[in-house]
């Protein structure tokens, strides 16, 4: 699938950076002023600059704003910027009174732990945040004290890809004041050398534009610069509020010599292929849609409409078909037929009169779309060097036959066996869109969103011209054997006019003379291979003329390209397969510096120099057995302790939810494991002296804990007896009796005499482990043990068992409270994960600070052993022993 598929760059400037709620004045004051202008509610955002530099399509943006505050008391000062997915943000600093505080990319969750953490302790904090498909966005607010000046630096990558025969820029721009100095410079630097390059804003007449706007290209160097004045930027002569309010678009192309081009630098190599005046290989295309009672009104004639505008630009030498589906499927013919001048008259009258009625029936509508594409390829009944595309259009999700996404899939997969792509297009936002785009990128196509808006039937129609005229099918790229290794993406079904093949990777021998690539297909009448061949002395030279190039871009295209494509198999991968994905993917995130959906990247001002994680007290000159007392940080906590009661905390809620888990003794649970980190930590549950075994009277605990780290190669063994450690064969044991504390390479552990024991994992992992003590002599209970998980930032995002699934952000919502069986605990209903539950008011306690009394916390209490809300029942978590 050739690489124009991808939104182009929108970055959505939003840096009017005044403090909320101010209302914004019309026109301009008469007579004199106290502040300059520009100044709202006490700010003036005196520059923003927007730096873009170019090279090779690798696309490298500098975002400044600057302000100060100039009005005698502190205000709060906001910054945001949204960008689409395809951008990857590199970094972002924040300056104050000339102190710089950077950005750090982390795992998306050690991130948002950071975050919440420093939140929670009333520091200041910005969070940027990949959000799937949509727009990312972006922000972060500062207090300003008066007087002070604020400077943010957000930086962000991307590969531009080929969209229509161009390149595209778009930036978003809505700076919310008049800006003293405003700016927006593009530098584009193409080995090709630039073919056309263009610039227009949505904001401004061109008359306006043509004053601020300047741009120049001369072989190989293209520059864009928009300028507009204070004046310039005023919605009218008189206004103080600004007009840049909308789209400033940038677009250009290359030469194209020759249809390939190989850029090698510092080992790392690009390979760009976009041919040009091909014959168009004609398609067979079947249109598969959605007529349900949901696409009624506005929905089903911009359809139509876009339809009957598809239907003018068919070739003749197209076949064609229409699919309907509701509750049954109906077709346009029985097989596809030729797109002569008579069928497409009479394709237009069908589409006229299409309505729409019942259910939603995808599996049925796909099956018979796959079966007819199919058969006309055994029958020969259309032309043998053809290539063949379904497209489907719905608005809502399978309720009616085969609706189960996960079967619906498998079928598809299967009837297409690999051999055309499927593109689906999502209309609004009420479906299973992850759905929609799985089972597209397994049969080599992809999804597209269709808002609901007044130009839905234009994103329909453009959709349908990106792949309207395939030049290539089957198109592989091939490398000397043994020359090269990480490479991108190679083979594509299609390459289609207007778009760009982009391939990159390293080469194994950097001494290499030249480099050759050949790029095969299969075109509208023969088979083709294009080679390109370089000189690499001669690209060396060539490159070092290039002083303003930002030296290793080749190498980051190539990471950015990879990562890409990492997340895409991710999407479709299960199990071990998809834990290598991400793992690598990840890798390459935090090693290029990259936001991408699995990092977060966090920017903390410290108020004050104050860091209240947690406090050690330092034993003071006194009796030996004084301790080191352990505060806990307020940031979310799970535990479990007492007869077992899970208690998690939902820090969005400021409520918490807890379940039992009622299991045989010796049975042993699952509480934590990380793939990534390599922590687990299971517990063994113990029963009362005796044994009782009636399950509704009988009272269970933890007796046994086993606290893992395949990494450290380290083993620790809790029991209300002794704390045995393993590190490999080397054991050490300690009592409860003791106050020590054991460290070692990234592991700290601390026994607090007959308490608690303290256990971190370097910065990021905390577990405490209290200890309940009974009367010896006591004719039921045991002494047992508490766990409660203090810290988990730094666990990574598949952390999974009884507590470790929590660790990810997740939510709940409580309705319908009433009078319960017992009148002091309410019933209610509770919606987590998708699941409608009857939940129960209570109480548990919480023993970190004293194991004897206890401190009370209020819950939601999920009856049948957290059946709805834990993952799976609970007996998917027994495991066969400790470790």
């Amino acid at each position: 699938m050739a690489s124009a598929w991808w939104p182009c760059l929108i970055l959505a400037l939003l840096s009017g950076l005044a403090a909320s709620g101010f209302p914004r004045s019309p026109s301009r004051p008469l007579g004199k002023r106290s502040l300059p202008e520009g100044v709202v509610n006490g700010i003036e955002v005196y520059s923003t600059k927007i730096s873009c530099k170019v090279t090779s399509r690798f696309a490298h943006n500098v975002v400044t704003t600057r302000a100060v505050n100039r009005a005698d008391t502190a205000k709060e000062v906001s910054f945001d910027v949204e960008l689409p997915k395809t951008a990857f943000i590199t970094n972002f600093t924040l300056t104050i009174d000339g102190v710089t505080y950077p950005g750090n990319v982390k795992e998306k969750e050690v991130a948002k732990k950071q975050y919440e953490k420093a939140v929670s302790q009333g520091k200041t904090a910005g969070l940027v945040k990949a959000s799937g498909r949509k727009l990312e966005k972006f922000t972060v607010s500062v207090n300003v004290a008066a007087g002070s000046k604020v400077t943010f630096e957000l930086t962000y990558e991307e590969l531009l890809k080929r969209h229509k025969g161009k390149y595209e820029m778009y930036l978003k721009v809505q700076p919310k004041q008049l800006v003293k100095h405003f700016e927006i410079e593009a530098d584009i630097f193409e080995p090709q050398g630039i073919s056309t390059l263009d610039a227009e804003a949505s904001f401004i007449t061109n008359d306006l534009l043509g004053s601020a706007l300047t741009k120049s290209f001369s072989g190989r160097k293209g520059r864009v610069s928009f300028k507009p004045s204070m004046d310039q930027q005023r919605s009218c002569p008189t206004c103080t509020d600004s007009l840049l309010n909308g789209d400033f678009i940038i677009t250009y192309d290359v030469n194209r010599e020759s249809p390939a081009n190989v850029q090698i630098v510092n080992g790392y190599f690009v390979h760009f292929f976009a041919p040009q005046g091909l014959p168009v290989v004609p398609k067979n295309v079947v249109f598969v849609i959605d007529v349900s009672g949901s696409m009624h009104g506005r929905k089903m004639e911009q359809t139509k409409d876009a339809l009957l505008k598809i239907l003018e630009d068919v070739k003749e030498d197209d076949y064609l078909n229409f699919i309907l589906f509701s509750g049954d499927v109906t077709t346009w013919k029985d097989t596809l037929v030729q797109a002569t001048p008579e069928n497409i008259e009479e394709a237009r009258t069908f589409v006229k009169n299409i309505d729409d009625q019942g259910m939603t029936n995808i599996n049925d509508g796909l099956l018979r779309g796959i079966s007819m594409l199919n058969k006309a390829r055994e029958e020969h009944s259309v032309p043998e060097r053809s290539t063949s595309i379904i497209i489907m259009l719905t608005d809502g999700d399978p309720n009616v036959g085969e609706s189960r996404p996960e079967k619906i899939q498998e079928n598809v997969r299967n009837a297409i066996g690999g051999k055309f792509p499927l593109y689906n297009l999502g209309f609004g936002n009420n479906l299973n869109y992850n759905f929609l785009e799985s089972m597209a990128l397994e049969n080599h196509g992809l999804a597209r969103r269709i808002y609901e808006d007044s130009d839905a039937n234009l994103q329909l129609q453009g959709f349908y011209e990106e792949v309207a005229n395939p030049l290539l099918t089957g198109v592989e790229v091939e490398y000397p054997e043994n020359a090269i290794q990480d490479l991108t993406q190679s083979a594509y079904q299609h390459f289609y006019d207007g778009s760009e093949i982009v391939v990159a990777g390293r080469l194994l021998d950097e001494d290499m003379n030249n480099f050759k690539a050949d790029v095969k297909g299969h075109g509208a009448i023969n088979d083709l291979t294009f080679t390109e061949e370089v000189d690499m002395k001669e690209m060396e030279k060539a490159l070092k003329e290039q002083d303003y190039i930002f030296g290793n871009y080749i190498e980051r295209l190539w990471a950015y390209l990879t990562i890409e494509q990492l997340l895409e198999k991710r999407k479709n991968a299960h199990g071990e397969e998809k834990e290598n994905l991400t793992a690598q993917a990840l890798d390459l995130s935090l090693k290029y510096h990259f936001v991408t959906p699995l990092t977060s990247m966090v920017v903390t001002k410290p108020e004050d120099n104050e860091d209240q994680t947690a406090i050690a007290d330092k034993p003071g000159e006194g009796p030996a057995d004084t301790e080191a007392s352990y505060q806990p940080p307020q940031t979310p906590y799970y535990y479990v302790d007492g007869d077992p009661h899970f208690i998690i905390q939902v820090p969005q809620r400021d409520d918490a939810i807890c379940f039992n888990v009622d299991e045989d003794p010796g049975t042993v649970l699952r509480l934590i494991q990380d793939p990534i980190t390599g922590l687990t930590v299971n517990g063994q549950i113990i029963g009362e002296k005796g044994g009782n075994s009636d399950s509704k009277t009988r009272k269970t605990y933890f007796g046994k804990l086993g606290i893992a780290s395949a990494h450290m190669d380290f083993r620790m063994e809790v029991t209300p007896e002794k704390i045995t450690l393993w590190s490999g064969a080397a054991q050490s044991t300690f009592s409860w009796l003791d106050t020590v504390t054991v460290t070692q390479d990234g592991l700290s552990v601390t026994i607090n005499r007959k308490k608690n024991m303290v256990v971190s994992f370097g910065d990021g992992v905390t577990f405490v482990v209290v200890l309940h003590q009974v009367w010896k002599k006591h004719p039921v209970h045991q002494d047992f043990l508490g766990f409660y998980v203090v810290d988990s930032h730094r666990m990574s995002a598949q952390t999974h068992g009884l507590l470790g699934q929590f660790f990810h952000p997740f939510d709940f919502k409580v309705s319908d409270i009433h009078p319960g069986s017992d009148p002091t605990k309410p019933d209610a209903t509770m919606v987590v994960k998708n699941h409608r539950l009857t939940v129960t008011r209570g109480s548990q306690k919480d023993y970190r600070k004293d194991a004897s009394v206890g401190t009370k916390v209020a819950c939601w209490f999920v009856h049948n052993n957290g059946q709805g809300l834990i993952d799976g029942v609970h007996s998917d978590y027994i495991v066969p022993n400790l470790f």
